[in-house]
């Protein structure tokens, strides 16, 4: 017997739901590692690979492709301008991940989502980064996300949604970063 699958909002419900009811089943399950390497090109340029990562209590074997993502900076800022900023980056990871959220936990629910669309806008003051004011953080001062949204669901429900986001807990909440030098 050939049965549809339950899609919504491109998102595979019947499969969601079997991963919620496997992950009350043994909580292992939900610890996920995922990993970069970054190479130093020159300046302010480097280039990021991603492929391993560790899921669902195992080495994922399934993913074939190593993924590249590229930064640099703009000639201003002593790049030769030949990819986003990492700043940059960072806006895109929140504004995806906000929106894969949303979308996930929307479908989860039952709530259609028609379109969605995303601006981030991130203020950073060099004085920080340069080292000339103790006072003022090198990383950006604030983060402003407007999400635009084509949904019978409420605002307070698609913002509720949206804030499941690992990437909006990692940036509204102190996650701890150990750096550790290798000779």
């Amino acid at each position: 017997m050939i049965t549809e699958a339950n899609i919504k909002n491109g998102v595979n419900v019947d499969q969601l739901v079997e991963t919620i009811g496997a992950v009350q089943k043994d909580p292992s399950l939900a610890k996920f590692e995922f990993r970069t390497k970054n190479n130093w090109i020159d300046g302010g340029h480097c280039v990021t690979s991603a492929k391993s990562f560790y899921g669902v209590g195992a080495e994922d074997t399934t993913r074939k492709e190593t993924f590249t993502m590229e930064a640099d900076h703009p000639q201003v800022l002593l790049g030769e301008d030949l990819a986003p900023t990492p700043a940059e980056i960072v806006l895109h990871a929140l504004g995806s991940c906000l929106t894969g959220a949303m979308v996930y936990h929307a479908s989860a629910n039952g709530i259609d989502i028609e379109s969605a669309e995303s601006s981030l806008e991130g203020g950073v003051d060099l004085h920080g980064f340069l080292g000339l004011d103790a006072d003022i953080r090198k990383g950006f001062e604030g983060i402003k996300v407007r999400l635009k949204v084509k949904s019978d669901a409420t605002t307070e429900q698609l913002e509720n949604l949206a804030k499941f986001s690992p990437v909006f807990d990692m940036l509204t909440n102190p996650t701890p970063v150990s750096i550790e030098i290798v000779k």
